[in-house]
């Protein structure tokens, strides 16, 4: 790739499952035996969950004010972003700030649970159902205007938090959102509309809305986390996981010039959907591996997979590398959704950042599957594909390469 208006990524904010921060994930991944993290398995039975690690969310969130104005996806939204603006050394720094422009993947915020009982269960006893629904949503709504908190609240209060305030996009959809966050800022950047972009999501897996929402479509597993490769043989599910992360895009040139080193290259980042008819994602998918093969080196490149555990996609992930994994093209595979769950909007920002970091260390992850595809590396991959297959639609990849 030309080094003309490379990308680097050099800032990552990371809390999930596993822990906060880098070192944190490295130990709990390519240190230790991988395995997810103590589910909660009571509080939404039958559903387990990945909850978040306990925070001290005055590190980076120091007004309580502020705290207490948020719904728990907005605070790991926030811890995060402040987490990946200090790592990338631009905390505080307002003259930078005031110019970096901001992307950010959410879905519809937090619901209000208790006007939302109230309302259905008054539905019910009401003369005009009507009225009383009209009465209620006049007089019960929050400030925003919405029985869900917005979903660009989370820019909102990174900016006010960390004082980011060049222009912001939020974009909604699941994983796709994700994916499209990352491949803006990264075109946006190739292209000079801007040197540096915080990126990035957070998602609150203990939400019984969200849960609600996802076990009527039937898309979640039941009993313990076993890897997304054992589940999906076994009838397919997935497991929501709460995550936050943020990154920090910039320019090589920026980067330089300010003296910061980058984790990783990030090189073409692919997003498309199909409607999940047998075989089309595949060929999405495909399709995008087709268009990163000029960019790709001698070696065989390592794998993070976002596979979900979701039957259909998940088999036909897997037949996908493991087609090429036969052409020598693709070496070791891990799929990062056996370790902290499925976390929608920030899944694929999750991918980029330990891909990111694993490049940065000159090591990979373990492996942690019992059915044979996930195999010990024997070559330290220079160059690793993240990919996200949406858990209902949206496929993505993205070339991340270690900077010499």
């Amino acid at each position: 790739m030309s080094d003309a208006r490379d990308v680097w990524i050099t800032g990552i904010g990371l809390i999930s499952s596993l822990g906060e921060g880098l070192d944190a994930h490295w130990q709990a991944l390519a240190v230790d035996e991988p395995r997810p993290a103590a589910a909660d398995t009571e509080h939404f039975a039958p559903f387990p969950v990945l909850p978040m690690v306990p925070l001290e969310l005055d590190k980076q969130i120091p007004r309580k004010a502020d705290i207490r104005q948020m719904e728990p996806w907005q605070r790991l939204g926030t811890y995060a972003a402040g987490l990946a603006l200090a790592d990338a050394g631009l905390a505080g720094d307002l003259d930078r700030l005031a110019h970096m422009d901001m992307i950010v993947a959410a879905g519809g915020g937090e619901r209000d649970l208790v006007v939302d009982g109230q309302i259905l269960a008054g539905l019910g006893a009401a003369a005009d159902t009507e009225a009383f629904l009209n009465e209620r949503l006049a007089n019960d709504l929050r400030p925003t205007l919405f029985l869900a908190q917005l979903s660009n609240l989370l820019a909102g209060n990174v900016s006010i938090v960390h004082k980011v305030t060049g222009s912001s996009r939020t974009f909604m959809g699941e994983e796709i959102a994700g994916i499209s966050a990352v491949e803006i800022a990264a075109r946006r950047i190739r292209a000079g509309q801007g040197d540096q972009f915080l990126v990035g999501a957070a998602y609150n897996a203990e939400r019984k809305d969200m849960l609600l929402s996802l076990a009527l479509g039937n898309t979640l597993w039941k009993g313990a986390v076993d890897s997304v490769w054992e589940r999906a043989e076994a009838g397919g599910g997935m497991v929501t996981g709460s995550l936050g992360v943020f990154l920090v895009l910039e320019s090589r040139e920026h980067a330089e010039a300010r003296g910061k080193a980058g984790y990783a290259r990030l090189g073409p980042v692919l997003s498309g959907r199909s409607r999940r008819e047998p075989g089309q994602a595949t060929a999405v998918a495909k399709s995008q591996v087709d268009a990163l093969r000029p960019s790709l080196g001698d070696k065989p490149v390592g794998v993070l997979s976002g596979a979900t555990g979701i039957a259909s996609p998940t088999r036909e992930e897997r037949a996908l590398l493991e087609s090429l994994v036969a052409e020598g093209l693709v070496g070791p595979i891990r799929a990062t959704q056996s370790w902290i769950g499925n976390s929608l909007e920030a899944a694929f920002p999750a991918q980029i950042a330990l891909a990111a970091l694993a490049l940065s260390r000159k090591g990979f992850y373990r492996p942690s599957d019992p059915t044979g595809l996930e195999l010990e590396a024997t070559d330290v991959p220079t160059q690793i594909l993240a990919t996200s297959w949406g858990f209902w639609r949206g496929e993505g990849m993205a070339l991340l390469e270690a900077i010499d």
